[in-house]
């Protein structure tokens, strides 16, 4: 485990977002579900997750959240990777869902963290789903990302 914690690195103007409780729960994901295994967490804007949506998924669209599994021999073990969110789409989100930027960012953090833990809600037949759903319940978080394409999907 990063003796210091997970690093939290806003490039965003991130006004009104308070940053010491984010980076707690930063170690507590660290500590409980990655299971002492670091990663980076960058807060951006719409443009630079777009622009890495593209880069690395290529997909030309702003998103929410992108993870970044660190690949063999260019980060410690010990190290899983990197996740980036937009504050943009976390403001737009936490409004449509009628809960705080602060929980929108932790569901998003959540989300991001679970799949560098190695799990995958495309392939794994629910199992991030339902780790998803325990961990939020546990933290005290309003309904996740997985939950909500789920709902607006019918499925």
């Amino acid at each position: 485990m990063n003796p210091d914690g997970p690093s939290l690195l806003f490039r965003h103007p991130a006004t009104r977002v308070r940053r010491t409780p984010l980076r707690e729960f930063l170690s507590e994901l660290e500590r409980r579900v990655t299971r002492g295994k670091s990663f980076n967490c960058l807060v951006s804007d719409d443009r630079e997750l777009r622009a890495l949506n593209r880069q690395f998924r290529g997909s030309d669209h702003p998103t929410d959240v992108l993870s970044f599994p660190c690949g063999a021999g260019f980060q410690p073990a010990a190290h899983l990777g990197e996740i980036a969110i937009s504050l943009d789409r976390a403001r737009a989100q936490a409004s449509e869902h009628g809960h705080s930027l602060d929980d929108e960012l932790r569901i998003l953090m959540l989300h991001g963290a679970l799949h560098l833990a190695g799990l995958d809600h495309e392939s794994d037949n629910g199992e991030m789903a339902r780790a998803e759903r325990r961990w939020r319940k546990h933290f005290g978080l309003p309904a996740g990302l997985i939950d909500r394409t789920r709902e607006n999907t019918g499925t």
